[in-house]
């Protein structure tokens, strides 16, 4: 009989000491010992990060290793001695007392109908203290969030009552107190995600459109997403939460000690990552500055929207970009009093596509897109506009901050421009026509070609690299034809390439020209290195400002900066060193009439092919040393 009384004995007090149901006055919790969920989800207790010898009492998910902490009660005071409790004080509230039972933690004051109560840990992961009398929940974890948030959990503002709940990251990855980064939803309708470093924004999600954030360029109007907004204008309210996927039953949204927001659902074995924002240099916040464009695809990422240039041209050019850019021609509107009296050079607006629309929109209720458009323009402090499916009008007053171009999926906004700043579409539309015609030229030019090469071998000629005479302009010539008398496609698009680089300069890259007299080789050597000194010019502007400053200045207020930086570009593709890094005619032809991505071009090589003739002579070439050496074979 004594020896069952002692077993019994014995598993109550593992029961008691290990897994609790609840907290209460009477069964504290200690270090060593945790409280689960009902379901065996979640796990409430004491845990050290890193092994660094502090005791933080906080809730985890119970069967998933490695741990992932997704609350902390005393985050900002660890408990430092090896004896600690979690328990009820004598007014009900929940607390954590050290050795000395000195208080380092606690729910704080409430309205209590009686002094009892206990904390539960529910399976969502929310800690609730009770009411024993009342039933009546009383205080808990979700309204109490820390870096991490779960679904059900909501960040929401109160403008009514001066309330709001967000997410604060932690100091580092081994201390949980309060780190440099908050996580909340705005005010704005419709509001918005956004990221604070300090007080500083750091990133947003764009405006809510019904089932989603605009600032998302991954997630269409197809997607499913597992967001919910709520908004009431009336009551001055706003509600943010998310909810697990279909086959997923655990899920967490945290924000990390370096800023981002990362999204992770449960897959079993381990944990997928399903979302992390800011993912790109573009997305941090005012990247570019006012009226500045941060382009995702691009090198440089930062240009002036059209009709802009920058504030501060030295620092835009060190890559500085913060300060932004300025209006380049003053608004009709702001000259006169009214669109009436503006006559013919009423202001217009220009059609951005595939961005992330700019912050500190404001919402306007027109019913369509034409009353939008009439509404800003009647509006001279009105800068730019956008109808959004899921949201309506909204309409930008001032500064453009934080304007974002996507590759796509983005938002169209309209820019309020001065008439004349769009006069500058007719040239690239000339630059198209031109680029088409010649792009038949040098398809009829290059089956000339490779009929006459047809009758050459009819007659014996076996190598078009044995022509003896260079006719032609030089500058215009690939070097592969130049040096060794190899002609194919890429040869006229290498000679495109340096007419659309002349159309944008409005300069001859080389006024040598070689006719049927000849030049002595020496004299093609340095008619080349002249010609490779103005393409390395070009290659190094376009890599400092995108080539807005090759730009002729006869023409300068006629294009925007982003159509010459893609023109430039475009360009250097064309007369790159090696025919195979070129790009074929319809891929030119491509390039300027889409917006398709562009690949970066090479650093321009200066280099001169040696010919290998039938004999056993090589001959090699010094621009440096203007010297020319014979080598001849024993």
């Amino acid at each position: 009989m004594g020896m069952v009384l002692f077993a019994c004995s014995f598993l109550l007090t593992i029961f008691t000491t290990c897994v609790y149901a609840a907290i209460n006055s009477s069964s504290p919790l200690s270090i060593g010992q945790t409280l689960s969920s009902p379901g065996g989800f979640y796990e409430l207790g004491f845990f050290s990060p890193n092994n660094t010898g502090n005791q933080y009492v906080g809730i985890w998910f119970k069967k998933i290793v490695p741990r992932v902490i997704v609350w902390v009660a005393n985050r900002d005071k660890p408990v430092t001695s090896s004896a600690a409790n979690l328990t009820i004080s004598r007014n009900g509230s929940l607390i954590i007392v050290d050795e000395k039972q000195a208080v380092i933690w606690s729910t704080g004051e409430a309205s209590f109908t009686s002094s009892r109560s206990h904390a539960e840990l529910l399976d969502t992961g929310n800690l609730v203290l009770i009411d024993d009398v009342s039933r009546t929940t009383i205080w808990e974890s979700f309204e109490n969030l820390g870096n991490t948030m779960l679904p059900q959990s909501t960040l929401m503002y109160d403008l009514s009552h001066g309330k709001k709940r967000e997410l604060t990251s932690w100091k580092s990855y081994s201390d949980p107190s309060l780190g440099n980064f908050s996580l909340e939803i705005t005010s704005q309708v419709p509001l918005q995600g956004l990221i604070r470093r300090g007080s500083v924004p750091y990133w947003r999600t764009g405006p809510w459109a019904k089932t989603r954030f605009t600032g998302f360029p991954q997630f269409d109007e197809s997607y499913v997403s597992p967001f919910s907004v709520v908004q009431d204008l009336a009551t001055g309210t706003g509600s943010f939460s998310y909810s697990t996927l279909r086959n997923f039953n655990l899920s967490y949204l945290t924000l990390t000690p370096e800023g981002n927001m990362e999204i992770y659902w449960d897959q079993g074995q381990k944990w997928m990552h399903h979302l992390t924002e800011p993912e790109h240099s573009c997305d941090i916040y005012g990247t570019c500055g006012p009226f500045g464009l941060c382009v995702r695809s691009s090198t440089p990422r930062c240009i002036c929207l059209k009709g802009f240039v920058p504030k501060k041209d030295v620092e835009w050019r060190k890559g500085n970009w913060t300060s932004g850019c300025v209006r380049r021609t003053q608004l009709s509107c702001q000259a006169k009093s009214s669109t009436k009296t503006q006559g013919r050079d009423t202001d217009i607006f220009y059609r951005m596509t595939n961005v992330k629309t700019p912050d500190l929109h404001q919402f306007a209720s027109f019913l369509d897109a034409d009353m939008c458009y009439q509404g800003c323009l009647g509006n001279c402090s009105c800068t730019a506009f956008a109808y959004i499916s899921g949201i309506g009008c909204l309409v930008w007053n001032g500064k453009l901050v934080d304007t974002v171009q996507f590759m796509s999926n983005g938002e169209t906004i309209s820019i309020r421009l001065a008439s004349s700043e769009l006069a500058g579409s007719h040239r690239t539309k000339i630059i198209i026509a031109t680029t088409a015609c010649l792009s038949i030229f040098a398809i009829l030019v290059f089956t000339a070609f490779m009929f006459w090469r047809y009758r050459a071998k009819q007659k014996g000629t076996q190598h078009q690299a044995n022509t003896r005479r260079v006719v032609g302009t030089l500058g215009y010539m690939s070097p592969e034809y130049a040096w060794t008398g190899m002609f194919s496609e890429k040869s006229d698009i290498y000679a495109f390439g340096v007419l659309l680089l002349e159309i944008i300069t409005g300069k001859r890259i080389s006024s040598f020209t070689i006719g049927e007299e000849g030049k002595s080789l020496l004299e093609y050597i340095l008619i080349y290195a002249c010609v490779f000194y103005q393409i390395v010019k070009t290659w190094d502007c376009w890599r400092e400002s995108g080539g807005a400053d090759l730009l002729d200045q006869d023409i300068s207020s006629s294009g925007s900066d982003s159509e010459v930086a893609r023109c430039v570009q475009i360009g250097l593709l064309c007369i790159q060193q090696q025919a195979l890094d070129r790009p074929n005619i319809a891929q030119v032809m491509s390039m300027l009439t889409t917006e398709m991505d562009l690949p970066e071009p090479k650093q321009p090589v200066f280099a001169l092919q040696i010919q290998e003739s039938d004999s056993d002579s090589k001959t090699m070439y010094s621009v440096n040393e203007i010297t020319q050496t014979a080598i001849f074979g024993r």
